[in-house]
């Protein structure tokens, strides 16, 4: 903050007249509650007061320190000056508010220290309300003549003139806003807030407090939403091992889920993560995740159980076989899930806390994993083979874990089944066609890439934010009486009560579709907006943006407005389709523009095609005639009267209560109400002559600018639109703007240039970033399993399996009816770490049969039906746990759907590759070895002897040999 000042200071000059400059560290906070004051036929000032009142019970309360107020506007005191008068008596502007200054003070003299006592001198002449100004003297002279302010002026309290007004369904209302600072707690809060309003209401009549937004009941819905399915995924989880494995293993496995998030909550307290919808998606993505690497453990433990060995050496021996595979799945899936923190943009600072609460949690499991899951195994009566059961409560427990064991039969029988049955036949037919088996998983792949391409499975750059209100801007022509505006605005509002009518005959048990209307005129004449907030979108059977166009088609094309957009739920990213136009020629720019926009409104798909260069306020430019100067006039001289007399000149500023007042002296409005009034001024020259301000200036009438906007040190013009339909593909209607239109405006204005602005840049952003660190935790990941299998060519083969996940990820998107978008890909980088994880057990179990003289091929069959089970419970426990998400109907959990659907198909997909297309590929990898060693030595050697695990073995025998 301190170089943002420094910045600030070194900047020479500021135009006079303007504001202190303060420069701040904007806090962190979150919107929590927002509710609106209103009343049937009570002024502006005193719901005001009212307002004023309830904030200071407000902040009475603990846990709420950010209060913000709104819909009115700020209060001043006008002293109204009349020119006639100031003629009269030959007054200036500024000697008028100099005797302001002057006389209505609050000051101190100093001190009076007598023996006795000491007395402070003062001057307390402050008056805080203008009728208490009028006596104010002026000018008095020695003839005993005195002119009072009132005498010249009508000092009144008034709020200031720039419109800024809030209506609640039609009434006169002001808007209590309550935020919560990162220390707060949100859902407390609102629980305060919404217990003095029902309080309020049951005590108060004429008066009453409706809430407007509550951001608690959002995150208490998707709270709800994601520890049910949390609870229902873990359920899931534990009834899938318990069937398929044993249910004590089970309960030993399953256990290892609350230590995992116990451990997690301990450390994620330290990093200042807090319970919020992504810190809870975070921890439904790595339910299922959790148990992979407890069921490999386990399952490894109990096979060497079955081979004879005690508990305790069956549990030391199976953990230490697997633990080079577990370490290194743990590492690549924190490695995935990094990722998320070194994106470039908002999706980084978004999904940044669901990777730290996967990474920690993870961290947390290895430890459990694989020294307090071996432990528990070890000694517990999981290894223990069935005997005679006596009486007792504890063998009540155990007699009914035997009794389960029925069902433990038909779940081995059913694996069993899949696994011999099923899939050893499969994959001896896929290793003997390996070729025709790799071709038809390729033209599978560029199908898919080709039906992406053509729209076939949607696209879009990102999700649309589910939302319960719909949210219209009116922008007309600056310096549009507020009258106009507010005469369209308010047509607006009536034909949305029209909609919600007809729209509530269609709603299950005829509840209002609309709850209620915010009208807020300002800031500014010619600005306006509607927010119109509906039924909760969980009771409600239209979506937003249905209704939002069903009050558009019933309004119906509104002509003279700047802009009128009507939208609904949030864009993340910003415009779906943003162009900005730029250059240094303003001219080719502004029908570049026009051109682009017309083309956009001809566009079906698109609706509420707008710009950032409206048309600016008509501007009265002076420009001074030679006779000015000959009277001893400037620029600068005459400006500043000007000034005074419309604008105003402030007299002075002062704190009454809780509000800022200014002292302001103007002309009556009556005498700044027409453009003759500003000829019939009288400017005061040097020599105190008063001469009318046509004589010594004249003027035209041209329109001014509003704002000028620069990207890159260009002039830049942006245009955006948004979807008629949510669903729409919007990165095929932006490529076909790319395509089609841009390429042909750009021809008919060569000083043009182009740059895609909105939802395209964010998504470049991420893209880019995502591009970069994507190579580095590639390659981290490459580095992590060339150590644990001290190979080149294993972490290839297993690394190319993930292209053609991307299979799944875009049907399974087809399926649900989703669009792939930038979540989408982001959960396919998610799912880079989990889908390596059973690879590694596979290739680990390879190498170690490789050890034991088992031949290449059988080898590779062998590692296949040796770890299914452990590879089918990993991939169904993880598709479980992100099941009930995919299944959910509501709408506060389809924003997370294209990331769950992404690792949940990627996965499925990703374990049907590891056990039919990685023994192929590893088979391909042999016989590519096989060639290279025949060309350079011209000899063949077994398949065995290519592979890095039997050339370690056999250098170690050397090894030892020598030795001996």
């Amino acid at each position: 903050m301190a170089d943002v000042k420094n910045a600030v200071d070194r900047v020479p000059s500021f135009p006079t007249g303007m504001e202190p400059l303060v420069v701040a560290k904007v806090e962190n906070i979150r919107q929590t509650i927002s509710f609106a004051v209103s009343g049937n036929n009570i002024g502006l000032a005193t719901l005001k007061q009212i307002t004023r009142d309830i904030e200071n019970d407000l902040r009475g309360m603990e846990g709420i320190s950010q209060i913000e107020i709104t819909g009115y506007p700020e209060e001043e005191i006008e002293i109204a000056v009349r020119e006639t008068d100031l003629q009269a008596y030959d007054l200036s502007f500024q000697e008028v508010a100099q005797a302001v200054s002057r006389e209505n003070i609050l000051i101190t003299g100093g001190n009076i220290k007598t023996d006795a006592e000491e007395y402070l001198i003062r001057a307390n002449n402050r008056s805080y309300f203008g009728e208490r100004l009028n006596d104010i003297v002026v000018r008095a002279d020695n003839s005993g003549r005195v002119i009072r302010l009132s005498d010249v002026a009508t000092v009144r309290d008034r709020f200031e003139e720039t419109p800024n007004a809030s209506y609640f369904n039609g009434d006169l209302s002001v808007n209590v806003n309550v935020s919560n600072t990162n220390s707060e707690d949100l859902i407390s809060t609102a629980a305060q807030v919404n217990k003095y309003i029902e309080t309020y209401n049951q005590t108060h009549h004429n008066i009453r407090l409706d809430v407007v937004n509550d951001s608690s009941i959002t995150l208490n819905q998707r709270t709800e939403l994601l520890l049910g399915n949390g609870m229902f995924g873990v359920t899931l989880v534990f009834l899938i091992l318990a069937i398929f494995l044993n249910i004590r293993m089970a309960f030993w496995v399953g256990i290892g889920i609350p230590l995992s998030f116990l451990g997690m909550f301990v450390f994620a307290s330290q990093l200042g993560i807090t319970i919020n919808l992504l810190s809870l998606f975070g921890m439904i993505v790595v339910v299922g995740i959790l148990v992979d690497d407890g069921i490999v453990v386990a399952e490894n433990i109990y096979q060497h159980f079955e081979r004879g060995k005690s508990r305790v050496r069956a549990a030391i021996d199976g953990t230490m076989e697997v633990i080079a595979p577990i370490v290194s799945s743990i590492i690549t899936t924190i490695l995935a899930f990094s990722a998320f923190l070194f994106l470039d943009s908002r999706i980084g600072d978004f999904f940044g806390e669901v990777s730290k609460i996967v990474m920690i949690t993870l961290a947390v499991s290895l430890i459990e994993a694989l020294l307090i899951l071996p432990a528990h195994i070890a000694h517990s009566k999981a290894l223990v083979h069935e005997g005679n059961i006596g009486p007792g409560i504890r063998n009540r427990i155990d007699r009914a874990f035997d009794k389960f064991k029925i069902v433990n039969r038909y779940g081995d029988r059913a694996m069993e089944f899949l696994r011999d049955r099923l899939y050893v036949p499969v994959l001896t037919v896929f290793m003997r066609n390996k070729l025709i088996t790799f071709s038809s998983l390729l033209a599978i792949l560029i199908l898919t890439i080709a039906s992406m391409s053509s729209g076939i499975i949607g696209r879009s750059l990102f999700p649309r934010v589910a939302s319960d209100r719909v949210t219209i801007s009116l922008a007309m022509p600056e310096g549009t009486n507020a009258k106009i505006t507010d005469s369209i605005i308010s047509m607006i509002e009536a034909n949305a009560w029209l909609v919600n009518e007809d729209l509530t005959k269609k709603q299950t048990g005829n509840k209002q579709v609309v709850e209620n209307i915010i009208k807020r005129l300002g800031p500014g004449s010619s600005n306006a907006s509607l927010q119109i907030n509906l039924l909760p979108g969980e009771e409600r059977n239209l979506e937003s943006f249905v209704i939002t166009n069903a009050v558009r088609d019933k309004v119906g094309p509104v002509y003279g407005v700047e802009t009128l957009t009507f939208g609904f739920g949030g864009n993340f990213g910003g415009s779906p389709v943003s162009v900005s136009l730029l250059g240094n020629n303003t001219e080719q720019l502004r029908l570049a523009k026009n051109e682009l926009k017309k083309n956009m409104r001809e566009n079906p798909l698109l609706k509420d095609v707008n710009d950032n260069d409206p048309e600016g306020i008509k501007e009265i430019r002076v420009k001074l005639k030679e006779n000015a100067y000959l009277v001893g006039l400037d620029y600068q001289t005459v400006m500043a009267q000007v000034r005074n007399g419309f604008f105003g000149f402030q007299a002075q500023r002062f704190q009454r209560g809780q509000d800022k007042i200014k002292v302001w002296t103007r002309y009556e409005r009556s005498n700044r109400s027409s453009i003759n009034n500003l000829d019939d001024m009288r400017i005061i020259t040097p020599s105190g002559q008063r001469v009318p301000f046509s004589e010594i200036a004249e003027y035209e009438i041209v329109r001014g600018e509003v704002a000028i906007n620069h990207l890159d040190g260009l002039r830049e013009i942006q245009v955006n639109a948004d979807l008629e339909n949510p669903n729409s593909n919007s990165g095929a209607i932006l490529d076909d703007i790319k395509n089609n239109v841009v390429p042909a405006i750009l021809s008919k204005f060569p000083s043009v240039k182009v740059s895609y602005e909105g939802q395209s840049r964010e998504a470049a952003k991420i893209q880019n970033s995502a591009s970069k660190v994507s190579l580095v935790i590639l390659f981290l990941i490459f580095v992590t399993i060339a150590f644990t299998f001290r190979s080149l060519s294993q972490p290839i083969i297993l690394m190319l399996l993930i292209p053609f996940s991307i299979i799944a990820v875009a049907w399974g998107h087809l399926l649900h009816g989703f669009p792939v978008n930038i979540l989408s890909w982001l959960g396919i980088i998610a799912l880079i770490g989990v889908m390596v994880n059973d690879g590694l057990v596979l290739i680990h179990k390879f190498n170690s049969l490789l050890r034991e003289d088992v031949k290449f091929e059988e080898a590779l069959i062998q590692a296949g039906r040796t770890r299914f089970r452990a590879i089918l419970l990993t991939t169904v426990t993880t598709v479980a746990g992100m099941a009930p998400l995919l299944l959910e109907g509501s709408r506060q959990a389809q924003f997370l759907k294209p990331m769950a659907i992404s690792i949940s198909y990627g996965i499925a997909f990703a374990s049907l590759l590891t056990l039919f297309i990685l023994p192929i590929f590893l088979s391909f990898n042999n016989s590519l070895k096989g060639h290279v060693k025949w060309l350079r030595s011209g000899e063949r050697v077994p398949r065995e002897e290519l592979e890095n695990s039997i050339k370690e073995l056999k250098a170690a025998q050397q090894e030892d040999e020598n030795i001996q």
